[in-house]
């Protein structure tokens, strides 16, 4: 445990420090002061389907992807940005592109096809809605006594 002056993350907190400020630029210039929190997701079972909500904050719809590939579902965010200064003379004296994703994927089974999943992207929150399909019961095993 931890004493209360170190945040949920001490690893984070000692890269946070001062002396290490250009580790964490990169991230914060694309996805903001809360880059470690992105993607955070809730998953809600319901009686025939499952509902998702993934926080995607700063995003735009068209920087997100879904695939779905033998099984996985991955959800993808990508951003970028450039940057450039120049003198008055009209000069360049700095320029700065950054580029970054997010991905994450989940397990929902082979026998779902990108028709059965329904997604919808506002407030900076992509909601999914994935049905629960009936999976192929395996034999059952049986055991013979031996006497």
């Amino acid at each position: 445990m931890l004493p209360s002056i170190f945040g949920s993350s001490l690893f984070d907190d000692w890269f946070d420090f001062p002396a290490f400020p250009a580790l964490r630029e990169v991230d914060r210039k694309l996805y903001g002061r809360r880059a470690a929190y992105e993607m955070k997701t809730d998953i809600r079972e319901q009686e025939d389907h499952y509902e998702v909500d993934v926080d995607l904050p700063g995003f735009k719809k068209d920087e997100l992807k879904l695939d779905l590939e033998n099984g996985y579902l991955t959800i993808s965010a990508g951003k970028e940005r450039n940057e450039e200064a120049t003198d008055k003379q009209g000069k360049l004296i700095r320029q700065e592109r950054y580029c970054g994703t997010l991905q994450r994927s989940f397990y929902v089974g082979e026998q779902l096809t990108e028709n059965d999943i329904s997604a919808k992207f506002e407030n900076g929150v992509l909601s999914l809605s994935i049905p629960k399909k009936d999976t192929p019961k395996l034999p059952e095993r049986k055991t013979i006594l031996i006497e």
